[in-house]
């Protein structure tokens, strides 16, 4: 009896034993699966990001958390509880102009569409007019078809050499542009040196009368210790000032003359495009980049990027926030590989603030330094991240043209041969490329889309952008 009942609780002890392990077991199973579904739901996520698109319209109505814009005779319904609206001086007014960008699909739907916003942008009345062109609301959509037109009739090899904006060569700079089709030419101070004002402009016209698309003629004039024009006395009696000394002298009424002089100087010899203005913050007057920058925090060198960046457009003037995402205290990149350590907080703390202002003041582009930023992506130089690209169309909402520093520098030489470095910077996310070496580089891009390693769209997309500012600046009349 005894041994009836010792078995009888060894066969109950392993029936509840057996039950517990098949419980473990099933739990076990249906974690792995959710765990696998939700990884996959975030590649899918990750691989189904979609492009940033635009509507133009005026306002309707605005009310707390509520924007009504009417657009081609459709009215569209947004909540604007946590977007980032900017606006002018009058504000949010009705008929005031209204740009809106988002991704999603648009169904005029009453109780709010179902897009995912990413920047609202209301604007004055009397920007709806450009005094020069007498443009109406309408502006963007005509530009827009402008340029489909001019890129439907495009081939691969005039569209990858629109990509490009060349250091202007000694010699048969205007055969070089009807050879490789480019987009654009920057000028250096070897290209201004003892030279009188009507040759420059002769020379700049003999570029633009070779391409069949006109160029954007670039050049680094910030003031200061860069300034490539007003060093030659044949054109400016003394330099530029530095935005420092500016400040200093003048404050931020001297900054806005100067700039305006700087514009008009530029245009009077056939410049259309200045890499400027530095939005980088250093307050130390060690850090390589200080002398260049404005030398104050991230909240005065923002108010002093977003008057700046609003003159130059005001006087048709393409401007170039650089360097993103910020070089802070970091050495000079034309000389070596730069390691930027910096937390990613302390980006959006200070960094990224003068990039905002710049991008909501409507900035012509952005440049991209070659810093490796280890909090954004340790293994890529930031021009030819897609990580740090990502950063700066997705949380900076910026919609322009995304231009690499210089192609040729140290910094970023070594991660790849010339031809790659190129390729790499496509693939990154670059619309135009700064590039000393265009008979390696223009034809490393062209076989990269025709292997089909670069897709076309994305040169499409590129080039596109470019396009509408050269149509937004007068440079495609």
């Amino acid at each position: 009896m005894n041994q009836l009942k010792s078995n009888r609780k060894f066969l109950i002890f392993c029936f509840v034993y057996i039950i517990f392990c098949l419980n473990i077991f099933f739990t076990s199973c249906k974690g792995k699966k959710e765990d696998n579904y939700f990884n996959i739901k975030e590649v899918a996520k990750e691989k189904t990001v979609q492009e940033i698109k635009e509507l133009h319209g005026i306002v309707k109505e605005a009310a707390m958390n509520t924007l009504i814009v009417t657009s081609k005779g459709k009215d569209y319904h947004f909540m604007t509880t946590d977007v980032d609206v900017t606006t002018e001086e009058t504000g949010i007014l009705i008929d005031n102009p209204v740009l809106v960008y988002y991704r999603g699909i648009l169904k005029e739907n009453s109780d709010g569409e179902e897009v995912e916003i990413v920047k609202i942008q209301v604007m004055d009345k009397k920007d709806i007019i450009n005094e020069k062109s007498n443009e109406n609301i309408d502006t963007q959509e005509v530009i827009k078809n402008k340029a489909l037109e001019i890129l439907d009739r495009m081939s691969i090899e005039e569209k990858v050499g629109q990509m490009f904006i060349a250091r202007s060569p000694r010699s048969e700079a205007a055969e070089k542009v009807k050879e490789y089709n480019l987009g654009g030419y920057i000028l250096f101070a070897r290209d201004f040196a003892d030279k009188k004002k009507d040759e420059i402009i002769a020379n700049i016209e003999n570029y633009q009368n070779a391409a069949k698309i006109s160029m954007f003629i670039g050049v680094d004039e910030e003031g200061g210790t860069v300034n490539r024009v007003s060093k030659n006395r044949n054109l400016r009696a003394v330099p530029f000032w530095s935005p420092q000394a500016l400040y200093e002298t003048g404050g931020y009424t001297l900054i806005k003359s100067d700039t305006k002089e700087k514009c008009n100087l530029l245009k009077s010899l056939g410049i259309n495009l200045n890499f400027s203005p530095v939005c980088d913050v250093s307050t130390d007057s060690k850090d390589f980049i200080y002398e260049r920058s404005f030398g104050k925090n991230a909240e005065e060198t923002s108010k002093y990027i977003e008057l700046v960046v609003k003159t130059m457009k005001n006087e048709n003037m393409g401007s170039v926030l650089k360097h993103f995402p910020g070089y802070g205290n970091n050495a000079d990149t034309h000389m070596g590989i730069v390691y930027d350590k910096r937390s990613y907080e302390s980006f959006e703390k200070y960094d990224f603030l003068p990039f905002k202002a710049g991008i909501n003041a409507g900035a012509s582009m952005v440049l991209v330094s070659h810093n490796v930023v280890s909090a954004m992506d340790e293994d890529n130089p930031a021009s030819i991240s897609p990580k740090i690209h990502d950063i700066l169309r997705n949380e900076l909402g910026f919609v322009g043209q995304i231009i690499t520093d210089d192609l040729a520098m140290e910094g970023v030489r070594g991660f790849a041969t010339d031809g790659e470095i190129a390729v790499k910077a496509v693939e990154a996310g670059n619309d135009l490329l700064c590039s000393s070496n265009i008979e390696i580089q223009i034809p490393a891009v062209i076989e990269a889309v025709k292997d089909g390693k670069i897709k076309e769209k994305i040169i499409d997309e590129a080039v596109l952008r470019i396009l509408k500012t050269k149509i937004k600046l007068g440079i495609i009349k």
